[in-house]
């Protein structure tokens, strides 16, 4: 008689408060969940990596470092390309920092903000301590300082701006933070280039500053996955022993080194975006029935109503208008709404405003 096979049996216990990534697919609707950029990809530009395309594109490995693309984020972040690697999306690159610190590593993320650095950790086998934000949803940078010490943290995860509240962290307290912390400060800037501001004139003074930087949001290319980090090179000479050879794919190499040739053009679009973000910004302010609306720095703007966040989502949806449904123990009641087109957001604000009348 042949055995029973049962994974469950052979999977790590500690994975069962984990939940596969499954999230459902809307068909024909104005998608404005996820903190895309809202324009189509633009065809001079597309023209260009094309253009780059050869039969070796498919046939060979990609660079397994990088180098041509490197060599252009150095020049655009302002740092030399040995404080640079890159990662097929900012997710590798938050599973090889935790990776590189090992399982039972005590790291800490202050929620709420954005759910891979938890997720992650618990991949791993790490241990994440969690240090709530403030009501107004910035960080006490004592209280971070306190538990880090006191538990040994070997990280601390900030995103700024956060995700999903918009709100930046100052300069000046991540600077506070890791003068007095033995630990990495990871800093997630994924929405940086809406946020107007940037820790990377702290990267000399502090090494144990990590910088997250991704192609995903402001340039375009979420469907390409590409993402880099910031940081002193004795610190990435750790990360590349965890990270997975020919990790980036040589088409994304290509496209993102070709859009860092086309910057004034992404930041007309990066510049649109903010004007509309604050259009956005005040509507929600008039109308009735929003009860909150958070100030943001990022390509988002997190808001509450008084009608429950489930009913307003759902009747968003079903006017095809696809937001993010925060609504959870930690967020209780908000929404999330990414800047679209400017029809796209005049739209959104007319309906958000039928659905609340």
């Amino acid at each position: 008689m042949s055995r029973k096979f049962v994974i469950e049996d052979l999977v790590r216990p500690d994975l069962a408060q984990l939940t596969p990534y499954e999230p459902e697919i809307h068909d024909g609707v104005i998608k404005m969940d996820a903190n895309e950029n809202p324009y189509e990809f633009p065809g001079q530009v597309l023209e260009q990596i094309y253009k780059r395309l050869s039969s070796e594109t498919f046939t060979r490995y990609p660079d397994p470092l990088a180098g041509e693309l490197k060599q252009k984020l150095a020049v655009y972040a302002g740092v030399g390309p040995e404080k640079i690697l890159a990662g097929s999306g900012s997710d590798e690159l938050i599973l090889n920092i935790i990776e590189t610190l090992g399982p039972d590593a005590p790291v800490v993320v202050t929620n709420p903000t954005f759910s891979m650095y938890w997720v992650h950790s618990l991949v791993v086998g790490a241990k994440p301590l969690v240090v709530n934000r403030q009501p107004d949803f910035s960080v006490d940078i004592d209280e971070l300082c306190r538990v880090t010490e006191q538990n040994g943290c070997k990280a601390v995860f900030l995103c700024s701006p956060n995700n999903p509240t918009g709100n930046i962290t100052p300069l000046s307290d991540l600077a506070r933070l890791a003068g007095r912390v033995n630990a990495l400060v990871v800093l997630d800037e994924a929405y940086g280039e809406f946020g107007g501001e940037t820790a990377v004139p702290l990267l000399d003074q502090y090494p144990n500053i990590v910088i997250l930087k991704t192609f995903s949001k402001a340039f375009g290319l979420a469907g390409l996955r590409v993402g880099y980090l910031l940081a002193d090179p004795l610190v990435i000479k750790q990360f590349l022993k965890v990270q997975q050879p020919f990790n980036v794919n040589n088409f994304s190499q290509i496209a993102a080194a070709t859009v860092l040739d086309f910057l004034p053009l992404f930041q007309q679009r990066i510049d649109q975006i903010i004007k509309d973000r604050e259009i956005i910004f005040q509507a929600l302010l008039s109308i009735t029935g929003v009860s909150e609306v958070i100030p943001s720095r990022a390509n988002y703007i997190m808001f509450k109503t008084v009608k429950p966040a489930d009913k307003v989502f759902q009747a968003l949806l079903e006017r095809k208008i696809l937001i993010r449904n925060l609504n959870s123990p930690q967020l209780p009641g908000y929404l999330r709404v990414s800047v679209g087109t400017p029809e796209e957001n005049k739209l959104f604000l007319q309906e958000l405003e039928q659905v609340l009348s």
